[in-house]
């Protein structure tokens, strides 16, 4: 099997910092691509539990949330993804699953590697990680979390 494309995704938790060395492996192994993604979960979804959310203060959010992102992502490439033959920042807003199934769609990835939850997981196997698993048209490798981290 040839790995030509990978897709990262990160809440940038030390959770999902640990499948980022499995990931420049098999992008050095392969000269593979790697897709980095972040998704900002969209809070203007959520029901009103204490009145109505202005839209344009959610937008306000949203927006400093992708350039912290963005900031973080830079980071993360001139870090530690220097030896990478190519690497690809993306930045979503909505259900992080879906937004995870639908960039493996979108930039055509052979593999996805994440870690089995992010920074508010409380079980061994996340939510996301589940989600993604069960419904991924490709090869989904998970790095399982240290127990107590």
């Amino acid at each position: 099997m040839a790995v030509t494309k990978v897709l990262w995704p990160t809440d940038f938790s030390a959770n999902a910092s640990q499948a980022l060395e499995h990931v420049t492996s098999l992008t050095e192994k392969y000269q593979a691509e790697i897709h980095i993604l972040y998704v900002i979960e969209d809070m203007g979804h959520h029901e009103p539990w204490y009145g109505d959310l202005d839209r344009s203060h959610v937008d306000r959010i949203h927006e400093w949330e992708r350039k912290a992102a963005e900031k973080r992502l830079n980071e993360i490439c001139e870090n530690h993804l220097q030896g990478c033959p190519l690497y690809v920042k993306h930045i979503a807003i909505g259900d992080p699953a879906e937004e995870i199934l639908k960039a493996i769609d979108e930039q055509k990835v052979d593999t996805v590697v994440m870690a089995t939850r992010g920074r508010r997981g409380r079980f061994q196997f996340g939510s996301v990680a589940e989600k993604v698993v069960k419904n991924s048209p490709v090869p989904v490798v998970t790095i399982p979390v240290a127990p107590g981290k």
